[in-house]
């Protein structure tokens, strides 16, 4: 059999994202035990066992959360009318209403691939780019296409650039970076003949502007580029981000929120849609 810490390692070879789920603390009757493990998908699937329905529901949608952000979170189930615990930095706490009861708590650490560069160019800037990308965990490549890319940095200083670009480009990649002056920057995305969208994507003179001379000073402008632009623009830092949250509901019955899934109990009561934690939520609604 496959075990979690298995699957885990064969997802990392594979690039894939997810989340990897632990059970710190469990109080009875709750199902789940300390060291109960499982993985989230980015399409909310759960392999392994971290608690019944009703937690699982809990676990996907703030797993699904970590994802999005990159930041472990300590999740706290708790059943109704129970004390909460302290708010603390990292922690979230959500209420169980099924009446199997039980505390549990659950370390979420999104697992996500690094995020991938690729390097045009073979110039002492390039090289001093290649140097700091991989300092700041970058997985750097400079051979092969530029599918699966978060950035690409352009820096052949006049050799290749407009075939690197347009590949680029027509690859899907949203941020390329030219390391060029600004006048002959211009010149060579005019001569490419750019849509307003695609010019949008290339950026040059690559970098910001903190006055860089030397080829480590331009790879330190051009690789904090890169990082805001994950950071704080919403770059999507590596193939396969979740980009729009999954829609929510809350299960008229129990009040637990839910993720809507084609496998999510449904039902359609007068013409309004309805989701559940479980089928015995769905069946309670509908016999009302």
């Amino acid at each position: 059999m496959t075990t979690i810490a298995d699957r885990a390692r064969e997802l990392t070879v594979s690039r894939e994202p997810f989340v990897h789920a632990t059970v710190v603390r469990a109080q009875e009757p709750t199902s789940a035990r300390p060291g109960d493990a499982a993985v989230i998908l980015p399409d909310g699937s759960i392999e392994g066992f971290v608690g019944g329905v009703c937690a699982e529901s809990s676990v996907r949608a703030a797993a699904l959360d970590t994802l999005r952000d990159g930041n472990a979170l300590l999740l706290r189930v708790l059943p109704d009318g129970v004390a909460t615990f302290p708010e603390a930095p990292g922690a979230r706490v959500v209420v169980n209403p099924c009446h199997s009861g039980g505390a549990i708590e659950i370390f979420l650490r999104p697992m996500l691939p690094a995020p991938v560069l690729r390097l045009v160019g073979s110039t002492p800037i390039s090289a001093a780019v290649a140097t700091l990308a991989a300092f700041l965990d970058f997985e750097v490549v400079t051979s092969g296409d530029h599918a699966g890319c978060s950035a690409v940095v352009v820096a052949g200083l006049g050799k290749g650039e407009q075939e690197a670009i347009r590949a680029a480009l027509d690859a899907g990649v949203e941020f390329i970076a030219l390391v060029a002056s600004r006048k002959r920057g211009a010149v060579v995305l005019d001569e490419l003949e750019l849509t307003d969208a695609e010019r949008a994507r290339v950026h040059t003179p690559a970098g910001l502007d903190i006055g860089a001379r030397t080829p480590q000073e331009i790879a330190l402008s051009v690789m904090a580029e890169v990082v805001r632009a994950i950071r704080v623009d919403g770059l999507a830092p590596y193939a396969g981000t979740p980009e729009a949250r999954q829609q929510q509901a809350v299960d008229p019955v129990c009040g637990m929120t839910v993720l809507v899934a084609p496998e999510t109990p449904h039902a359609r009561v007068d013409g309004q849609d309805h989701w559940f934690c479980c089928a015995g939520c769905r069946t309670s609604f509908t016999a009302a």
